[in-house]
């Protein structure tokens, strides 16, 4: 039961930075016309999409201002609290 506790929370802390990543390439921090950013960015978007798109569906309208991927990694957090916390 530890082993898949610890593969959990690997996986999460993994989809935590690919979420970091879509967000700094999306901001236009790194330079999008490089086909080695543009392949990654283009990966983290296709992986991160879906739960962004479920938030972002119930979030009123701040703008230009997108807070989605904030609330995805509380929640992230959240869960992965909460699974240590019922079975660790």
């Amino acid at each position: 039961m530890q082993s898949l506790l610890i593969l959990f929370d690997n996986f999460i802390s993994f989809f935590i930075w690919i979420l970091i990543i879509n967000v700094v390439i999306g901001l236009s921090i790194l330079n999008a016309q490089n086909k080695f950013v543009y392949l990654v960015y283009e990966f983290s978007y296709k992986i991160t999409a879906p739960p962004l798109n479920i938030i972002r569906r119930y979030l009123p309208n701040f703008g230009s201002i997108d807070i989605s991927p904030v609330l995805l990694i509380f929640f992230l957090y959240f869960i992965r609290n909460l699974m240590f916390e019922y079975f660790g």
